[in-house]
């Protein structure tokens, strides 16, 4: 085991004495005599495990008080706190903060190797439960979906991943543009370092800069997201809604590689991957000054763009049924199948909200649609107002009567928004829609002929 520990301590010997402890066990121990020797080795390189004396004489912080700086800092951190002269009350305080166990001098070996152990164990199974939660809840790590513009987009993501090139991820609202930059950092060869995302809509414009640069003074200091994701990736989400002020800043440090936090003089270097998103259309908000055009190149040097989910309505089948699964893993219940009817009114809908509204969609129909587990979920089992919208949608995307139409009229165009809504279900795939609809593909297109309907895949078996 080459667990990397970190000792703190001012006496001369009893360092000498926990590092040949380690050694002797095939620990890769490091050590400082004083709180500013570690908090700078800290802050070079996190170590695995953390062996704090209480009482650090010549130091500017104490024990106790590098523990409760640490505990904000570096919450993944395990700490064991050591001292000479500890009672009950001192080794409880020291846990309450946040200390994985206290340990009194002097001690036999055998009692710091096995604390030591059992720290890296809980802290290993910690992240791997934080990792699988993340995952059980959602935070779904890949795109989903078979139609021809997902396969594109997951191309594009699998040839940028490995290099280090920044990407501005584009889309609507919904469409999985987090996914996206998840599925980046994932496949890149910083996928073992960390991940930050900072949300640039919902902060104040003093609030951002904080959580970008960090701050330091009188209180200690606070490492900001820039400084926390080094050696790994930064996800700006929204980043159109960035102060220029801040734009200005991000700019720098993209091109020097390195800042000052606020309130701070000291330069901190770091090496960041940016990978940047927005919904709203960026050169659009150049031409009026409201987004930088210096930052904008800098940030979209590989661009991709997520489809909204009304232009891969022949992937709803593969995501209802991958929500639905994910969605019973999480509630402990049993998974429901989907009707014909059911997932044909849903591929007839615009999704405003995308593939996070029809997520939504399924976790309240395995929630709140009627009859037990068995029975698949049905048309009319479908949130009342999603499939009103539908139904008219299917009726008429003009808005038509048809009941103020002559017979023959109203037949041809009911045809047509029918067989639309199913050309565009299946992706404008003529066989698959034949085979679902009960026609011969040749009959199906002179029938789609008639009607006008262009669905490009003549062009496309020519392409």
């Amino acid at each position: 085991m080459q667990a990397d520990i970190l000792i703190v301590d001012d006496q001369d010997d009893i360092r000498a004495l926990i590092e040949g402890i380690l050694e002797d066990e095939g620990f890769k121990p490091r050590a400082a005599k004083d709180s500013q020797t570690a908090m700078k080795m800290i802050a070079e390189r996190e170590p695995e495990l953390l062996v704090l004396d209480i009482w650090l004489e010549n130091s500017e912080m104490d024990g106790m008080e590098m523990l409760k700086k640490l505990v904000r800092t570096n919450p993944d951190m395990p700490v064991i706190m050591i001292s000479g002269h500890g009672n009950i009350e001192t080794a409880v305080n020291a846990i309450q903060i946040g200390a994985y166990d206290f340990i009194e001098k002097p001690f036999k070996s055998d009692k710091l190797l096995v604390l030591a152990r059992r720290a890296l164990e809980a802290a290993r199974l910690k992240k791997e439960n934080q990792e699988l939660r993340l995952k059980a809840l959602g935070s779904v790590s890949e795109l989903h979906g078979t139609s021809q513009t997902m396969q594109q987009v997951r191309q594009a993501i699998e040839r940028v991943a490995p290099t280090n090139s920044r990407v501005l991820i584009t889309g609507l609202p919904g469409t999985g543009k987090n996914v996206a930059a998840r599925m980046i950092h994932t496949l890149s060869k910083r996928a073992d370092k960390n991940y930050l995302a900072l949300n640039c809509a919902v902060l104040s414009p003093d609030r951002i800069e904080l959580e970008l640069f960090g701050a330091e003074g009188s209180m200690g200091r606070k490492e900001g997201v820039l400084e926390q994701a080094n050696n790994g990736t930064l996800f700006l989400d929204e980043v159109a809604d960035m102060p220029l002020e801040t734009q200005a800043k991000i700019v720098r440090v993209l091109q020097d590689q390195h800042f000052t936090r606020l309130g701070g003089t000291q330069r901190v270097d770091v090496d960041v991957r940016i990978i940047a998103s927005t919904a709203q259309n960026l050169p659009e908000l150049m031409t009026k000054e409201r987004f930088r055009q210096d930052l904008y190149y800098r940030l979209n040097v590989v661009p991709i763009a997520i489809p909204a989910l009304q232009e891969r309505l022949e992937d709803i089948p593969l995501l209802s049924r991958f929500f639905m699964d994910l969605a019973a893993r999480t509630s402990d219940a049993t998974p429901r199948k989907f009707a014909d009817d059911a997932m044909a009114l849903m591929q007839s809908y615009d999704w405003p909200g995308n593939v996070r509204q029809l997520r939504n969609v399924i976790e309240w129909l395995l929630i709140m649609a009627p009859g037990d587990a068995m029975q698949p979920i049905t048309a009319d089992m479908l949130p009342p107002d999603l499939k009103q919208q539908a139904v008219e949608m299917i009726r008429g995307r003009e808005g038509v009567e048809l009941m103020s139409k002559p017979l023959r009229e109203a037949r041809e165009i009911f045809e047509r928004e029918y067989l639309l809504s199913q050309v565009n279900r299946f992706g404008g795939n003529i066989s698959k829609t034949a085979g679902f609809i009960g026609m011969e593909r040749s009959a199906l297109h002179r029938k789609l002929k008639s009607l006008g309907i262009q669905t490009g895949e003549k062009e496309r078996a020519e392409g």
